[in-house]
C-alpha cells in the first residue's frame, strides 16, 4: 500500500519533527499529528511565518513526542498490507523513521516511492497547485501537503505516464 507522507520540521540544520501527514493511496485512511513539545526556538523564520500559523487547529492531533510515536506506530500497524511511503523529500522519510526509532512496524517496507521525478511534470504540478488553490488547504501543512502529493500522483497516473 502506498502511503503519501509529508512532514514539517524546525529548520534545515536542527531538523526536529513538528508534524506529520499521512494519506493512503485509496484516500480512505489519514493520519495527522502535531507535536507540542518541539523546540520552538529552533524554528527558522520560514517555519515561524509559513508553518506554525497552520498548527493548533486540530486538538486531537496535538501530542507529545512519546504519544506521537505511539499513535504513529499503531496507525501504521493497522494498515492491511506492506506500507510504501511516497514522498518528495528524503528528509521526511528520515524524520519519520527517526521518530519511530527501533520500533519500526513490521509492515513498513524498506524502500519508498520517490515523488521527486514527478514534481516538475506539468500534470503533477498543476494538480498539486489546484489542490492548494482552496483557502482551506494551505501549503506547508503536513496533512494538506500529503493529500496534494496523492492528488498529484493520481493525476500523473491517470495521464498514462
Amino acid at each position: 500500500m502506498r502511503v503519501f507522507l509529508d512532514t514539517e520540521y524546525t529548520d534545515e540544520t536542527r531538523r526536529e519533527l513538528i508534524s506529520v501527514g499521512l494519506v493512503s493511496e485509496d484516500g480512505r485512511r489519514e493520519m495527522y499529528l502535531e507535536r507540542n513539545d518541539y523546540p520552538r526556538q529552533w524554528c527558522s523564520p520560514f517555519v515561524l511565518a509559513e508553518v506554525l500559523p497552520h498548527l493548533g487547529h486540530d486538538t486531537f492531533a496535538i501530542c507529545t513526542l512519546p504519544e506521537f510515536r505511539e499513535r504513529l506506530q499503531v496507525w501504521l500497524q493497522e494498515l492491511p498490507r506492506a506500507v510504501h511511503f511516497a514522498c518528495d523529500s528524503i528528509v521526511d522519510l528520515k524524520l519519520v523513521r527517526e521518530v519511530l526509532g527501533g520500533a519500526l512496524p513490521q509492515n513498513l517496507a524498506p524502500r519508498h516511492y520517490d515523488l521527486r521525478p514527478l514534481i516538475d511534470t506539468p500534470v503533477y504540478h498543476r494538480a498539486v497547485v489546484a489542490y492548494h488553490g482552496h483557502p482551506q488547504r494551505p501549503w506547508h501543512h503536513a496533512l494538506h501537503d500529503a493529500r496534494a502529493h496523492r492528488v498529484g500522483w493520481l493525476a500523473w497516473k491517470a495521464s498514462g505516464r
